[in-house]
């Protein structure tokens, strides 16, 4: 196993997940193979008027503190439990994100969720609240220009360090958003960048730079 490339979804640095060694896969939902791109967009910056979005089952130990703090507790941060499975609750759930600046992906479970990318494809700048995640593509990408990291035991101060993010490096932080989107989409039939891509190139990146110069 030491000379394999391992690629998870699971990047969990704390269970065994090797920097460079291995690769970081994102949580997808594909949510129609002929129209893949169905539901990617969202609001300008000037148009997202809700500070802070969450909404999903409390899988684990961290959702229900994230609740606890912040569920009812000031207008402009929608923080819920689950929301209804049928279409309406769907649709309410993509709206929140494509009108939102900022969309928590707090870990459930495992540190892994499919709402970081979810995000990306909403335009909303994705807030990771997952201690020993590694995210997909880091050989590459500069996760910290386009997103925010908060330490697990920062929740109670989730709005205060939201809030201390100037407009301007939102709207650079939202631009590289839009920037590295081509990057996590799907495509009926695969394009130059696109995730397929990306995965590979992952995958025979660490290959490269890693597995054969050891």
């Amino acid at each position: 196993m030491s000379h394999c490339i391992r690629a998870l979804c699971n990047a969990n640095v704390a269970r065994d997940f090797k920097i460079p060694k291995d690769v970081s896969l994102p949580v997808t939902y594909i949510r129609s193979a002929e129209h893949p791109l169905e539901y990617v967009g969202g609001s300008p910056p000037s148009e997202r008027h809700i500070l802070a979005f969450f909404a999903g089952g409390m899988h684990g130990y961290l959702r229900p503190i994230l609740l606890k703090y912040w569920s009812d507790k000031e207008p402009d941060m929608k923080i819920f439990g689950p929301l209804p499975r049928d279409v309406e609750g769907k649709e309410k759930y993509r709206e929140f994100m494509k009108t939102s600046r900022y969309c928590i992906c707090a870990k459930g479970y495992e540190v892994h969720t499919p709402r970081v990318v979810e995000s990306i494809y909403s335009g909303c700048v994705p807030v990771i609240i997952s201690d020993n995640y590694v995210p997909p593509f880091f050989e590459m990408l500069d996760w910290e220009a386009f997103s925010v990291f908060i330490l697990e035991k920062d929740i109670p101060n989730l709005r205060t360090i939201l809030l201390s993010i100037s407009g301007e490096k939102y709207i650079t932080m939202h631009q590289r958003l839009k920037a590295v989107q081509q990057h996590f989409l799907w495509h009926k039939k695969p394009q130059k960048y696109d995730l397929f891509h990306m995965i590979l190139h992952s995958v025979w990146y660490n290959r490269v730079f890693h597995i054969n110069h050891k």
